[in-house]
């Protein structure tokens, strides 16, 4: 335990990654899109203004840094909470610290919000005054898309930067640093492979080569090649997996996959995902909306198949629900397709975002009393079920003054392909109808 604790000179122990934290710009691996010369970060860095941004990336690729970074380069007080431990209580807390800071020492401060993804609404909310005010300059981290999971309001006062995860050459320097560091020599071969555990992550890359390095000063080696590098990796029971990674990216890939019919792709990317650690339960949901915006009415057993994939799941949880989700995946990818209920839906939407409030027709409102009935709700009302092949043909039920549209256009595939000749059928019944002056 003492060993956790404390370094062999006593001193209290600093993890890897936090004693190789970067203290000056030029000593940032990666991010050259916005770190090189008159790159975005770079200009900021050097303006003397800072200003409101989100940093956006997977996991250990220099977020933390990079806003330590800005509040060394412009003079600032730095204020750091995570939205996993804190609330609005902690965010009182480094306003009342911000404005204490420039009443007495003239100094802004940069507040940085880790994980800021997981603040609500009103959490995130308590941030704007601050920050419209100019009291605070908000750089927020997140690992999710700042679209879905950061307030309009946020998101307009702030600046978003993506970041990328670390490129091999990127990992490759990043980890002779470690090895440096540590004093233990280690070979090409091991570095690579290192890199390959870490998948772009810097922190993962420097912790497995902390957990090297004090396995070799205790086993009395002085270097460690690619076995070793396996060895070790195995006897850590370490997981390198990709839980924190953004993985909306990933469940675009599942869901592009199943839309154009590839099933062995599309269950590529769902082990892969469960492999990463992706709760099973939001894949589940995922698929229950692909079967009814990508597969529809095409083949309606999908949403079926999808419901009772996420049921079993419930029942049995992992490893052994996740069959269940495999096979889901596998009949979607499959299943004939057709997304014409969901472009209905949304055209439909739309159209009645912009359209005026249109009454009911009378002929087909409820009359529940006598009034109504005196009022003329439900006269000429056709009842379908007693008109020949249980159709009212040539009968209207839009408002009044509306053209019928054309909203739902079934295609030929799967069952859909019996749904449109049925729809070509009645319509003509409705054209013998209104020739006939029905």
């Amino acid at each position: 335990m003492e060993r956790d604790l404390f370094n062999e000179s006593g001193q209290a122990y600093v993890p890897l990654p936090e004693r190789l934290r970067p203290q000056r710009l030029e000593d940032v691996v990666g991010q050259r899109h916005l770190l090189g010369e008159g790159k975005p970060l770079w200009i900021a860095l050097r303006s003397g203004r800072p200003h409101s941004m989100i940093l956006w990336g997977p996991p250990g690729v220099g977020k933390t840094t990079l806003a330590r970074l800005m509040a060394n380069a412009f003079n600032s007080e730095f204020i750091a909470i995570s939205a996993v431990l804190s609330g609005v209580k902690e965010i009182r807390e480094a306003v009342e610290r911000a404005r204490l800071t420039r009443e007495q020492y003239g100094r802004s401060t940069i507040l940085f919000v880790d994980e800021v993804h997981r603040f609500n609404k009103a959490q995130q909310d308590a941030f704007l005054p601050h920050v419209e005010s100019g009291l605070l300059t908000f750089i927020g981290a997140t690992t999710e898309n700042p679209s879905f999971e950061v307030i309009g309001a946020l998101l307009s006062r702030a600046q978003v930067y993506v970041l990328e995860s670390l490129k091999p050459e990127d990992l490759d320097e990043l980890i002779q640093r470690g090895f440096d560091s540590e004093k233990v020599d280690v070979t090409e071969e091991a570095k690579k492979r290192i890199a390959e555990f870490a998948d772009g992550d810097g922190r993962r890359a420097l912790n497995l080569v902390e957990q090297i390095a004090q396995a070799a000063r205790l086993e009395g080696r002085h270097g460690a090649d690619v076995d070793y590098v396996n060895t070790v990796a195995q006897r850590a029971g370490r997981r390198f997996d990709k839980g924190g990674e953004n993985y909306y990216d990933q469940i675009s890939a599942l869901h592009k996959s199943m839309r154009g019919s590839d099933p062995d792709a599309a269950l590529y990317w769902l082990v892969r995902m469960l492999d990463g650690g992706v709760d099973p339960r939001y894949l589940a949901r995922r698929m229950i909306r692909m079967a009814t915006e990508d597969v529809g009415l095409a083949d309606p057993r999908a949403l079926e198949v999808a419901i009772n994939a996420a049921e079993v799941y419930e029942r049995l949880g992992s490893p052994e629900g996740e069959l269940a989700l495999a096979e889901c995946i596998v009949y979607l990818a499959i299943a004939a397709k057709s997304n014409a209920v969901y472009t209905a839906y949304n055209e439909v939407k739309a159209f009645i975002s912009k359209d005026g409030t249109r009454p009911v027709p009378m002929h087909i409102r409820n009359a529940p009393t006598k009034l109504m009935k005196n009022l003329g709700y439900g006269d000429n009302y056709r009842y379908a079920h007693s008109e020949e092949d249980g159709y009212a043909a040539g009968e209207n039920y839009f408002p009044e003054g509306m053209e019928r549209p054309n909203w739902y256009r079934p295609t030929d595939r799967g069952l859909e392909g019996k749904i449109r000749e049925k729809l070509e059928y009645l319509r003509s019944l409705d054209e013998q109808a209104r020739k006939k002056g029905k």
